[in-house]
């Protein structure tokens, strides 16, 4: 059975008698009420992404979205004859989501029966419910970021990317450089700070630590000097990642603690988390000051892991480490230690960033 509290992330829709009124291929002209284009556009503002599964004629049931204005915010659809349940399959792991956080609606009961039998973990909703579905808490986030807003066009941008990407036959760091990747990493301000605290909690392939801050912890490391939240965010020419990467540096007078490191999957490919280690170390070898990092194993971070190995980290034991309180975090929580040297700027990235050395301790 699915989680009825959890959040939808995609709404896959019918197209006739759900979306439209009629049926376009035995009728020809069909009605969309604005009632329904509301939600459409309300749920896109909300950063939920829909799909369409429609057993129909592509050709004509697509230019009907089009023509209707509709078709942009779609970003996949199966319009075709094979089940309803196939269909919300492969959509599901083209978005790479689980399918507790899809939701399907169609007019027919044997439509989304078929489904729930096939894909208990979707939620299926009657057509006549469409435009009550804004008003449901699972398609209505608490918080809605600068990233949640634009999440539809992101995905469209990554699709273009990847279009691209299956298209160059050069080596991958040329194809790196000819998206003329620009990295921005910033502190934190009131805009930013939901989607630090979004990034902690969604993160867990490459979350060090595993430790989700909430907002009030986070609002409290703002007020303390001696604390720098970071955000780190990424565009190329096909459009923006957005919000990519977040750290937490406590500093002190002889070293620098690095409580957390969380990057997105999405930007794995382009070494995004390499450049943001490097450029912290290089950072506190400008400093003068030592790196301690914060690490603990998952049954999903070993990238991350890596990640810190590759770049110089290691569980050397320092003097250094008395300057930093004991470890109060989860268990399983280690230390790694890092000396760091200046390290080169990246060649596949435009790094824009602050200058960490210059603000008193």
């Amino acid at each position: 059975m699915s989680d009825s509290n959890a959040l939808v992330k995609c709404l896959v829709w019918d197209l006739d008698e759900t979306l439209w009124h009629g049926t376009v291929l035995e009728d020809g002209e069909v009605r969309l009420t604005d009632e329904i284009r509301d939600v459409i556009v309300a749920l896109d503002s909300r950063g939920i992404l829909q799909a369409v599964a429609s057993k129909n004629d592509h050709d004509v049931a697509w230019a009907k979205l089009e023509e209707f204005g509709l078709a942009e915010y779609f970003v996949t659809s199966r319009i075709w004859w094979h089940p309803k349940s196939q269909s919300v399959r492969e959509i599901a792991e083209q978005l790479q989501f689980a399918h507790g956080t899809i939701a399907f609606i169609d007019d027919q009961p044997t439509e989304r029966a078929e489904v729930a039998f096939h894909l208990p973990e979707v939620r299926c909703y009657p057509a006549d419910q469409a435009t009550a579905l804004t008003g449901l808490p699972e398609f209505s986030p608490e918080v809605v970021t600068v990233d949640a807003r634009r999440r539809r066009q992101m995905y469209q941008a990554t699709q273009r990317r990847e279009a691209e990407r299956s298209d160059f036959s050069g080596p991958d760091e040329e194809f790196l450089r000819s998206l003329e990747l620009e990295m921005r990493i910033g502190r934190a301000g009131e805009e930013e700070l939901t989607r630090v605290e979004e990034l902690t909690r969604r993160t867990s392939q490459m979350n060090a630590t595993g430790v989700h801050y909430s907002d009030s912890v986070l609002r409290g490391l703002l007020a303390d000097s001696r604390h720098e939240v970071l955000v780190t965010t990424m565009r190329d020419r096909f459009g923006p990642h957005g919000a990519v990467g977040v750290l937490l540096v406590e500093r002190h007078p002889s070293v620098w603690h690095l409580k957390l490191l969380a990057t997105s999957c999405r930007v794995v490919s382009f070494g995004a988390g390499a450049v943001i280690l490097n450029w912290l170390v290089d950072q506190a070898a400008q400093d003068g000051c030592h790196l301690v990092a914060d690490f603990r194993a998952t049954d999903r971070n070993r990238i991350m892991e890596v990640a810190y190995r590759f770049a110089g980290f290691a569980e050397n034991d320092c003097g250094c480490r008395d300057d930093i309180p004991a470890a109060d975090g989860p268990e399983g929580l280690q230390r790694l230690h890092l000396v760091p040297s200046a390290r080169p700027s990246a060649t596949t990235v435009r790094l824009e960033a602050p200058d960490l050395t210059t603000l008193p301790v």
